[in-house]
């Protein structure tokens, strides 16, 4: 009954299933791997934020470049408040407000400047509501974070902001606005100054639990769909293949030939053509 297995035909779906379900067994198993390693970047990532909160402020020039396992780390620089900007459409507890960022001209960076952000305002971006930076010498105390990639804020990262606005805190965003050499970094302080407040430090990208460690799950569920949908086609092939070859041995289906014989319709004899 099943001698039809022996055949090019079943050679080539046998090869096919054989072929498949490892590569899907596989190919779902990485994605779940992946995800694995998102949950387990995310978890690090929390234990990381505790400890860096607990852990005592190093200088600035130690924990740079930022990294995943420098950033949120404390940092500490001293130095003198200059150029002033505001990052619009910022939100914190559910308000829409603005980040006071203002540059901090080092002393221990060759004069390049540390952006820092003083503290979140509600309402729209206005100079009017932002609290002037404190005079002379000051040390800093925040969490350092890395610099943000262009339209990763919610305000567009160049071009459609007024004058003393920016889109994204990075070095990229202020190269051509001030006139000298600026960190490819920035603090959010622990305490935003008065009238303020504070702006918590964020994890690093790609340490948490987004749409990416959801869509491997999610791709994880459909390689082993696959191929279970793989074994469930190649049993009903058999189970329709013997049945066909048990109904053809029981005399039950007609002979491809005696198929054809019906179907074509027999010849006129002479006889017959001649009345």
């Amino acid at each position: 009954m099943y001698r039809f297995l022996l055949t090019p035909r079943w050679w080539g779906i046998n090869l096919f299933v054989v072929l498949a379900i490892p590569f899907c067994v596989f190919m779902g198993s990485w994605q779940l791997g992946r995800f694995e390693d998102r949950v387990q970047g995310h978890k690090d990532a929390s234990a990381q934020s505790t400890a860096n909160e607990k852990a005592a402020p190093r200088p600035l020039d130690s924990l740079l470049p930022v990294d995943q396992k420098t950033s949120g780390k404390r940092a500490t620089a001293t130095g003198h408040y200059g150029k002033q900007f505001l990052v619009p459409d910022r939100e914190l507890d559910g308000r829409t407000g603005f980040y006071v960022v203002t540059l901090l001209r080092t002393e221990g960076g060759a004069g390049r400047a540390l952006p820092v952000v003083r503290g979140w305002v509600p309402g729209a971006a206005s100079a009017a509501k932002t609290p002037a930076a404190p005079r002379g010498e000051v040390t800093v105390t925040g969490a350092l974070q890395a610099s943000e990639s262009p339209g990763s804020g919610a305000a567009p990262a160049a071009g459609g902001l007024p004058a003393g606005q920016l889109g994204a805190i990075s070095a990229a965003s202020l190269v051509n606005l001030v006139p000298y050499d600026v960190y490819d970094a920035w603090v959010t302080l622990d305490r935003a100054d008065s009238g303020m407040t504070a702006v918590p430090a964020t994890a690093p990208q790609g340490s948490g639990l987004d749409l990416k460690a959801f869509q491997n799950l999610g791709y994880t569920g459909e390689w082993f769909v696959f191929a279970g949908f793989v074994v469930f086609m190649w049993f009903r092939l058999l189970r329709r293949e013997a049945e066909f070859a048990r109904d053809a041995a029981l005399g039950l289906t007609e002979s491809d030939d005696a198929s054809d014989a019906a179907d074509s319709p027999e010849p006129a004899s002479p006889e017959a053509a001649r009345r």
